[in-house]
């Protein structure tokens, strides 16, 4: 990372004195979001050397697209940025999940608040619990003041393929400064910062099953 970068959040000690580290995206229906920044933080981790170190998966709060695909537009997004995001299967998050996880991201603010009515204890609700973009060196800086999303994704769900564009713009940079914040948790040199977009990696299924809906109570139907 480079030595003017703005300091940025530094994620929370694991919960395990062994194994690797774990980190959860979560937005509302894990199909256009979360598994996009999923997919991306796992061609980060390869290229920073952190792939056997960090483990990486994504969530949904809802429960409406459980076992389905990504949206298709966001999966033309990030095959136009050079991602694959094929082997993605939506997944609903619960509150058991955040006992194994040591960092969980949401990608806005409503689920962010569902989250916190979700965990069961301090801990999860509070240091182990953040907004996808705390990470985004941008918003560290004198110009967070003048982020028009409030440092958060906005919800591509239905929109034009600008919209989806736009939510990759938003999720990469956090991305990045997440890596690079875990490079350093981790003990392992960060790979410097690039200008271009790194090449796609496949993108794997995460390594539990699915949980049993119903963790949040549903106020709406769609998702992403």
């Amino acid at each position: 990372m480079p030595a003017d970068t703005p300091a940025l959040p530094v994620p929370p000690a694991p919960r395990r004195v062994s194994g690797p580290y774990r980190v959860c995206f979560v937005c509302l229906g894990n199909i256009c979001r979360s598994p996009m920044a999923e997919v991306v933080l796992r061609a980060e981790l390869a290229q920073a050397g952190l792939a056997g170190l960090v483990e990486v998966d994504s969530a949904g709060t809802g429960d409406w697209h459980i076992g389905g695909p990504m949206d298709r537009r966001a999966q033309a997004e990030l095959a136009r940025r050079g991602y694959d995001g094929s082997a993605h299967r939506a997944r609903q998050f619960g509150p058991s999940w955040f006992g194994h996880r040591d960092l969980v991201l949401a990608l806005d603010r409503a689920n962010l608040a569902n989250l916190r009515e979700m965990a069961p204890d301090q801990e999860a609700a509070g240091p182990r619990l953040r907004l996808l973009r705390s990470f985004d060196p941008a918003l560290a800086g004198p110009a967070a003041g003048e982020d028009r999303q409030q440092g958060q994704v906005p919800d591509p769900y239905g929109g034009t393929p600008g919209d989806y564009a736009a939510a990759f713009d938003l999720v990469q940079p956090a991305v990045r400064g997440l890596a690079g914040q875990l490079a350093v948790l981790l003990g392992v040199a960060a790979v410097p910062a690039r200008v271009d977009d790194p090449p796609g990696f496949p993108q794997g299924a995460g390594q539990e099953g699915t949980p049993r809906p119903g963790a949040v109570p549903q106020q709406r139907r769609g998702g992403r």
